[in-house]
């Protein structure tokens, strides 16, 4: 049986903002089903025009975009309470794909009803509003970080905001979190070589300060590991809306 939005588990995470009673009536009127899927699947692909929107429930995907020269660009790392698919909501087609990492369970939304929501719950709308805003400056982060760090800092920068991530949904316990992606990945999302990736996990490996193997990531060391990443340890992480 589809989850009802009020049992919604990621509801009970602290990163997330609170829902009004009417704000769960409205999502579970907006809400159409859900899907599950399995690892490998291909959720939304580029230039096409989904009738569907995502929040993710559970599971792990990939946002990427395919380059002419057959080349793939990971564009970020997809966690539970992610929204997908406001591009083709807005733009009538994706402008990068997105596949499953993992078995994944969806929340489905007909887009169809996408502009209802930014008439009659303002609200609402504002949330997609920001959480827009907030992709727009991780991908203004992300080039940040490619055109000025290096391959092992960025390595742990990645490796900190994932595991932040991970706590905050429950998915990560004293430091070690199921981190079920490829080293190619991993390099893709970071401008790497697959190569200079090994020998950066393997520097982290034996300095003490995080491992990755077997799609489960360890940290041995958050604090160096922030410093290695130039993040500040004791920043707090933002509350977001559910959609």
């Amino acid at each position: 049986m589809p989850t009802k939005c009020i049992n919604c588990p990621l509801r009970k995470r602290d990163v997330f903002v609170e829902m009004s009673e009417c704000e769960l009536a409205f999502m579970q009127e907006f809400k159409a089903g859900e899907l599950k899927v399995e690892p490998g699947t291909t959720l939304m692909l580029e230039g096409s025009s989904s009738p569907q929107l995502y929040t993710v429930l559970d599971g792990m995907g990939l946002r990427y975009k395919m380059l002419e020269n057959g080349e793939r660009q990971v564009i970020s790392f997809v966690m539970p309470g992610d929204f997908i698919g406001l591009q083709a909501g807005v733009m009538r087609e994706m402008k990068h794909s997105v596949e499953a990492s993992t078995d994944m369970v969806l929340c489905v939304f007909d887009r169809r009803t996408l502009w209802g929501l930014f008439r009659d719950h303002p609200e609402r709308a504002f949330d997609l509003t920001w959480l827009a805003a907030v992709e727009e400056h991780f991908l203004g982060e992300s080039l940040v970080v490619i055109g000025h760090m290096n391959g092992l800092a960025r390595i742990a920068r990645a490796f900190v905001r994932l595991h932040d991530r991970g706590e905050s949904l429950g998915l990560a316990q004293n430091g070690v979190m199921k981190l079920p992606y490829k080293q190619q990945d991993l390099a893709d999302a970071l401008g790497l070589s697959l190569v200079h990736t090994n020998k950066s996990l393997k520097k982290l490996r034996e300095r003490g300060i995080a491992e990755w193997r077997n799609g489960t990531l360890k940290i041995l060391s958050y604090g160096k590991l922030c410093e290695m990443g130039l993040l500040d340890e004791k920043r707090e992480m933002m509350k977001r809306p559910l959609i």
